[in-house]
């Protein structure tokens, strides 16, 4: 059996993929994984996966392409699949991927909808209405066919070696960025939070990506490491794994820390639920107001004067929560 899984979005929503993923590959031949460019590095990482199609959907993400016959075209060309998995978000529809699937003449496509799918879909599968991503994903993996055949924890491939970047363990990991602005704690209060944790007597490491080199500088300044744009994934995973812990937003570092094993310190605005996005299968600590203004609103922007679903907390509580994961992993 050729088996093809479809996670079309962001870098963290492939990694909570990761386990749904595994199911498949327990009992197909060969497992592609259908994704878009900003998830393409995380499908790098995901045990299970024997090809990568690479494409930019113009219904998924903050900046969609514009339709192009050809390069629908050449995707249909090239899947070549018995059965598909479409795997999306609460939000979104199915229907569009499981139409080219059914171009490319793949026999059997299951996915969760609620919209009626008429001939595109041989497992119509209906989410539990709560369920984490994770959950979700292999509850619509089990209803095709492909029951979990281990824990059902996300996890990535072993990571290199990183302390030639880090240094000796043991460390603590602060990620200020987040792909989407209203989920990110401001810098400010980053900066705030490796000073305490500093003064607190752990050392800190600042990650980031290329293009935040300015904020993760400003963020370590003179009190932790700064390793911004300094790991691709795969190093990113390895600095991750090294660490007592990791302090994120609602971004796609928090679920790479829980593949690799690592608690985290979740500041976590409410604009999507927590309960669908939270870290999976580590210890955590939820930090942040669920039930501020902007809660379920999707907004990329906050909404809010004073972003206050974040912005209340405290580096005090950061350092009280990750020596609170710290004294449960003791």
């Amino acid at each position: 059996m050729k088996a093809l899984v479809t996670r079309l979005d962001s870098f963290g929503d492939v990694l909570l993929a990761g386990p749904a993923i595994r199911a498949v590959a327990a009992r197909a031949d060969s497992v592609t994984l259908l994704c878009g460019p900003r998830g393409a590095p995380a499908a790098r990482l995901l045990p299970g996966v024997d090809d990568i199609l690479v494409w930019d959907a113009p219904w998924v993400g903050f900046t969609p392409p514009p339709v192009g016959r050809g390069e629908v075209e050449l995707l249909v060309d090239t899947i070549d699949a018995d059965t598909a998995l479409v795997l999306t978000s609460f939000h979104q529809s199915p229907l569009p991927t499981a139409l080219l699937l059914r171009l490319a003449g793949v026999d059997f496509i299951a996915a969760d909808s609620e919209d009626y799918p008429g001939s595109l879909l041989d497992v119509r599968h209906h989410r539990a209405p709560h369920a984490h991503e994770v959950e979700a994903a292999l509850d619509l993996a089990e209803a095709a066919g492909f029951p979990p055949p281990d824990d059902g924890r996300p996890r990535v491939l072993p990571p290199p070696d990183t302390a030639g970047l880090t240094g000796p363990e043991p460390y603590v990991v602060l990620h200020p960025g987040a792909s989407v602005p209203a989920r990110a704690w401001s810098p400010g209060r980053c900066a705030e939070a490796v000073r305490e944790l500093a003064a607190a007597g752990h050392r800190v490491a600042v990650t980031g990506g290329a293009g935040e080199r300015d904020l993760t500088s400003y963020v370590a300044g003179s009190h932790a490491l700064d390793l911004g744009g300094r790991t691709g994934a795969a190093e990113l995973a390895g600095v991750l794994a090294g660490a007592d812990a990791v302090v994120t937003g609602n971004t796609g570092p928090a679920h790479l820390a829980a593949a690799v094993g690592t608690p985290v310190v979740s500041l976590f605005a409410p604009v999507v639920p927590a309960e669908r996005w939270r870290p999976y299968g580590v210890p955590y600590v939820l930090l942040g107001d669920q039930d501020a203004p902007c809660a379920g609103s999707r907004a990329r922007d906050c909404p809010v004067p004073g972003h206050p679903c974040l912005d209340t907390v405290t580096a005090h509580d950061v350092v009280n929560a990750v020596e609170k994961l710290m004294g449960e992993a003791a």
